[in-house]
């Protein structure tokens, strides 16, 4: 509560101020008129004028309004006795919701940064920019040099250094960034009904031109060009050699150039239409804004048209060829690769680990093994153990894991998302070979590593020489590894280690690893969420102990806490140990054989290799 005498101080203040506003002296007060604010109509200063013209698209017909506009600014600045033309700026084919591309405009901000313009003319707002940051922004920053720029719109009326004209032009810009968006919806729908009418755009391609109704057909001169392209990359030629080749032949582009670029082989070698299918809809536009174009992942529907016009490649050679694009950046070179599955010896059912192969799945893997052996074959085989005079009776015993005690000294493999390692054991008692062969065993969860040398398809340099002694390597498994991971139920994030036994039958050994016995490493930093939320993560439901390191947890399968290891008897009998029984086969190094459940019907190598001499013969003889 504020108090008589504090009320009374208050009212004092107050009459006061009243009486120094009611009782001011002017006698010697001098006005010094402002500069009246310039009208536009009425100015007859001298001012640099720039006219600022665009047009939306390249087409021919809207040449006429761009030359009408840049005829009409000129006569105008011509007909005013203060006005001399700066320049003329213009845009043509850009469209106005976005900066990229408008050349003529940048320039002229700058021009007018520079102190090279006075005043810009222009016929809308839609005309200058649709964008309303854009427009509103560009406006200010002109207002706001020394002297200040104005902007002219003539359909609109509006003078930007007219202090009334910023609501009016943000309304205005509004609704010309309002009209672009509702022509790019349009535009989203016009091309949704001509696609699904399977009426397509049909831009120039090689080995083709167009009819009167603008259907591809043909051009048999240009085909010959695209065979040979999609020929040398089936039969292994880079597309760095492919376009040598075509320049040294002095083959044409469609544009008609002489010089091949690696790229232009890419586009050519990925693009459908060569196989007489049409894929529409590949990329999409988010933002009507800026017209940055994006590769549709499902963000539009798009039409696949099979069959639509006649074929220079087969469906089948193009399939390749698209398989084998995506596994070059593995290292993957030459023709489409099967499945190796072997069919005999102790491997029987394990399939081969294409190091630079991604284009096989999980199932593949699994389909190619029970191509061969039926599921559970292994697993139904048992080891007699027969009881000999004087035996201790060890039932009841266990044979302790060999993952609970120091790791140095024993055979392992461990593998991350992407990368894989064998220990230093392994290699020494390998003899110190360079190269190995990887097979896999889906449904046993089991992985063998055998010795190999390096013209193996397959081979994977598992070692290198470092001052005389050979020392472990990492081995990229970008192409491979996740295939592995999704097989074995592994989670992405982690690391396993495994445990391996080697086996040995004269000259002859090789490590198996049971798939089933991992040490898991979680990382640290994602473990604290994933314990908060134990029920929902089947990776931490079936494991403990755990052992937490720096960077890592270790983790082993719930049933370890259980045991010390396996029983005595039952250890004889190991997953890893059953296929090498003293009743059944070895054979090591017995050979896979193709499998693939849905071979392509790809040109062979024998004949791609005759089709490349024959056109590159008929290119030479006639002269292109």
């Amino acid at each position: 509560m504020i108090n008589s005498e504090e009320q009374r101080n208050i009212m004092q203040q107050k009459d006061k101020i009243r009486a120094r506003y009611k009782n001011a002296n002017k006698d010697n007060l001098e006005i010094i008129p402002a500069t009246p604010t310039e009208n536009f109509h009425e100015d007859k200063s001298e001012k640099r004028v720039a006219v600022y013209a665009r047009v939306s698209t390249g087409d021919p017909r809207q040449t006429s309004s761009y030359e009408l506009q840049k005829n009409y600014y000129r006569d105008a600045i011509d007909r005013h006795p203060s006005w001399k033309l700066s320049e003329i700026y213009a845009d043509e084919g850009i469209t106005g919701t976005s900066l990229h591309h408008r050349d003529a405009f940048i320039k002229m901000i700058r021009d007018c940064k520079e102190g090279k313009i006075d005043l810009i003319i222009t016929k809308s707002v839609s005309r200058f920019a649709r964008n309303v940051l854009d427009c509103i922004g560009h406006v200010r920053e002109l207002k706001a040099l020394q002297p200040p720029i104005g902007v002219f719109f003539e359909t609109e009326n509006i003078y930007t250094l007219d202090p009334d004209s910023e609501m009016g032009l943000s309304f205005i810009a509004t609704l010309a960034q309002e009209e672009s968006h509702n022509k790019s919806k349009s535009m989203d729908v016009s091309i949704e009904m001509r696609f699904s009418s399977r009426i397509y755009l049909t831009p120039t391609l090689l080995g083709y031109d167009h009819d009167e109704d603008g259907n591809l057909i043909i051009n048999e001169e240009e085909a010959k060009t695209v065979r040979l392209i999609f020929f040398m990359y089936l039969y292994g030629y880079t597309c760095q050699q492919i376009a040598d080749t075509l320049s040294s032949l002095g083959q044409k582009t469609k544009k008609k150039n002489t010089q091949w670029a690696p790229g232009s082989i890419l586009q050519i070698l990925q693009n459908e239409r060569h196989c007489g299918d049409i894929l529409a809809r590949k990329t999409w536009t988010p933002s009507y804004l800026n017209h940055k174009s994006r590769k549709n992942r499902g963000n539009r529907n798009q039409y696949r048209d099979r069959g639509h016009h006649e074929a220079i490649i087969s469906r089948d050679d193009f399939i390749a060829v698209q398989h084998l694009i995506s596994n070059a950046k593995y290292g993957n070179r030459g023709i489409l690769p099967d499945l190796q599955v072997i069919a005999e010896g102790a491997l029987k059912g394990f399939v081969s680990i294409n190091p630079r192969w991604a284009g096989f799945s999980a199932e593949d893997y699994i389909c190619a093994s029970r191509s061969i052996c039926n599921l559970g074959a292994i697993s139904d085989n048992c080891i007699a153990v027969e009881a000999q005079s004087g035996d201790f009776d060890l039932r009841g015993y266990e044979i302790a894991r060999s993952q609970f005690f120091d790791s140095v000294l024993k055979p392992c493999v461990t593998f991350s998302s992407n990368e894989l390692k064998f220990g230093a054991e392994c290699i020494r008692k390998m003899n110190n070979i360079s190269f190995v062969e990887m097979l896999l065993h889906p449904d046993q969860h089991l992985l063998a590593v055998r010795p190999t040398t390096s013209q193996n398809r397959n081979a994977i340099r598992w070692a290198v020489l470092k001052e005389e002694t050979y020392q472990p390597r990492t081995i990229s498994g970008a192409a491979f590894l996740k295939t592995i991971y999704e097989i074995y139920g592994w989670e992405a994030d982690c690391k396993y280690r495994i445990r391996g036994i080697r086996k040995q039958n004269d000259d002859e050994s090789v490590y198996v690893f049971d798939m089933r016995e991992t040490e898991i490493f979680i990382p640290s930093n994602s473990m604290g969420e994933a314990l908060a939320a134990t029920a929902e993560r089947r990776i931490f439901s079936n494991i403990k102990p755990l052992i937490a390191t720096s960077k890592s947890i270790c983790a082993y399968p719930a049933q370890w806490a259980e045991n010390f290891g396996s029983d005595y008897y039952r250890h004889a009998q190991a997953q890893e140990l059953l296929i090498f029984s003293e009743t059944g086969e070895w054979n090591i190094q017995s050979e896979g054989q193709a499998y693939n459940k849905s071979p392509l019907h790809v040109t062979s190598g024998e004949n791609l290799k005759i089709h490349i001499a024959q056109i590159i013969e008929d290119i030479r003889q006639n002269g292109g």
